[in-house]
């Protein structure tokens, strides 16, 4: 059994890893590869062109040899094989992001621009044994025909920033990416610039020595260059342009294509919240609809399918969806989505279907990244801290307000302190109130106990911050603290900056009503039965009340703590 489970997670490891996009994206780092140490090369040209010779030697011994030479001719084809697919299933290139178009046209840019540099290089080597060192290319760039040095530095930048955009589209949903994004993002503009300023600097070292005859002689009867060669590279190159355009008119039938093809189809009607719908062509993803229909959706990757950020909830029309393919259910599974949760990027309706996109427009990189299942919305039985400070309404009238700010402040830093050292979760601070949620990740048992030590470790604090602000306090700051436990329902609640973890439910109330019952007390602190059952402590040294709690029909049993400080510390 287990060696049955094995083998079939295996084959869909190897499955997913023969993805197209998958491919392409080793295919263009591979290039990427070639062209850092081919602007690496150029840049020793700072040196001398001798430098560059070394240089291009050691270069050329991997990237010439046989596996050198199948790695990069595999990854050259693959590449633009594979995007050439891409291309020509794109149903709609209106919808494309901006970015998305300014590479795909960088991208198609490259090909007509390089295609005679190759031809000149490395085929000119293969076919009639030239030996293309830099002597020779920057002769022919340089020094015969000075446009092609013009157009070789104009593909040179076009196909670096190309390859920067792929590289940074796929890493921008890296955890780690945003701290090394400065350094990545300096080099990118670096290399660049010490590269032209090595081409420039060893070009003008090889005119020098061309303006020498003897040398010049020389050079060329050890180049031995065959009289055709021109004429063969130029019509070479002209096989490469018949190639490039019918590869363009055939990106232009395939837009006549889909465009018969949906149009002779019935339109989907895809419903959104708020009594919103777009009626989109057949063909189209619910996000390109989305986008269609002026819809506000987040998609952090452009819809590659790659962020999980455009996600929906599929409310009605299920089996009106294409099957989420490999790539779809991997990025769920990381995201750890509920079941009728699909990626709006990658679910094209065949009929009428029913949405909700499940992140705010507004959603970042971070909610790509694989985040606790609560975080969608979740039933759990945590415990709830509420906290507050008693009579500093009547403080804030005596004070300035710098000095309120800065003794709020403080209490907020020493109470959250006590708060995340126990393991709790701070959910919001409401004026001069604190509330906090404990086991999100732990068992209710487990949530009891942290909360408890929160508790003690908040009057702690609030005894240290009193020590050391007694000369600017008029008398003593005091604190009142409620917890309780429950069935909540928790999840990420908000609208914009305002999105946070929060906890909705009558056990939260109940929570913010002991912390009230502090007051009638004279208590620092008050929990209730529930929570000393869980903890299973002996607490029969406190006082112990039944209370009525608006909102709740049965009576509730509390423990009463005149000082919070005196409680054990309960082990976790």
């Amino acid at each position: 059994m287990k060696t049955a489970k094995g083998l079939k997670r295996f084959a869909l490891s190897f499955r997913m890893a023969l993805r197209p996009d998958r491919i392409r994206l080793a295919s263009g780092l591979v290039l990427m590869i070639f062209l850092t140490g081919h602007l690496l090369n150029h840049a020793l040209g700072l040196i001398s062109l001798n430098a560059m010779e070394v240089g291009r030697d050691i270069f050329l011994a991997f990237w010439r040899s046989v596996p050198g030479t199948i790695l990069l001719l595999g990854a050259i084809i693959l590449h633009i094989a594979l995007v050439f697919y891409k291309l020509l299933r794109h149903r709609s290139y209106r919808r494309l992001a901006g970015r998305d178009i300014f590479q795909i046209i960088l991208g198609l840019l490259i090909p007509p621009l390089l295609v005679l540099h190759i031809i000149g290089t490395r085929v000119a080597h293969e076919v009639y044994g030239i030996e293309d060192s830099y002597s020779y290319v920057l002769f022919s760039l340089w020094i015969a025909t000075p446009i092609q040095a013009l157009l070789q530095s104009v593909a040179l930048i076009i196909a670096w920033v190309h390859g920067c955009l792929g590289v940074h589209f796929w890493l921008r949903l890296k955890p780690w990416y945003g701290k090394i994004l400065p350094v990545l993002y300096s080099l990118a503009l670096i290399l660049p610039v010490l590269s032209l300023s090595g081409f420039i600097n060893g070009a003008n070292e090889a005119e020098r020595l061309f303006a020498d005859t003897e040398w010049r002689d020389a050079f060329f009867a050890r180049l031995n260059l065959p009289p055709d060669l021109i004429g063969w590279a130029y019509s070479t190159r002209d096989i490469g342009f018949q190639v490039m355009f019918a590869a363009l008119g055939l990106l232009v039938i395939s837009r006549v294509y889909w465009t018969i093809r949906y149009r002779r189809r019935k339109v989907n009607v895809i419903s959104y919240p708020e009594e919103k719908v777009v009626l989109a062509a057949p063909g189209l993803s619910i996000l390109e609809a989305s986008q269609l229909g002026n819809i506000p959706h987040a998609s952090v990757c452009g819809g590659r399918g790659r962020c999980s950020t455009c996600r929906v909830r599929i409310t009605e029309g299920w089996d009106k969806l294409n099957p989420p393919s490999d790539k779809e259910i991997a990025v769920l599974r990381r995201v750890g989505a509920p079941e009728g949760t699909r990626l709006a990027c990658q679910s094209i309706p065949s009929g009428d279907i029913s949405v909700i996109p499940l992140l705010p427009a507004t959603a970042t990189v971070r909610q790509a990244f694989n985040q606790p299942a609560y975080l969608q919305g979740q039933e759990r039985e945590i415990a709830i801290l509420f906290a507050d400070l008693r009579a500093f309404t009547k403080f804030s009238e005596q004070k300035l307000p710098y000095d309120v700010v800065f003794v709020i402040n403080q209490y907020f830093r020493h109470m959250g302190e006590a708060i995340e050292q126990n393991g709790g979760h701070l959910d919001k601070f409401i004026g001069d109130g604190v509330m906090a949620l404990f086991g999100l990740n732990e068992n209710s048992k487990t949530a009891s106990r942290m909360a408890l030590n929160a508790a003690r470790s908040m009057a702690e604090e609030l005894e240290i911050m009193n020590q050391n602000l007694k000369l600017d306090l008029p008398a003593p700051l005091k604190i009142g603290i409620g917890i309780h436990v429950g069935q909540v329902i928790v999840g990420q609640m908000g609208y914009g900056s305002a999105t946070s973890v929060t906890a909705i439910g009558d056990p939260v109330n109940t929570a913010s009503r002991l912390e009230a019952l502090t007051k009638e007390y004279s208590s620092q602190l008050i929990f209730s039965d529930k929570v000393a059952n869980l903890v299973a402590e002996d607490f029969s040294e406190l006082q112990h009340e039944s209370v009525d709690i608006r909102g709740r029909v049965e009576p509730l049993g509390i423990y009463i703590v005149k000082n919070a400080r005196r409680l054990p510390y309960f082990t976790v």
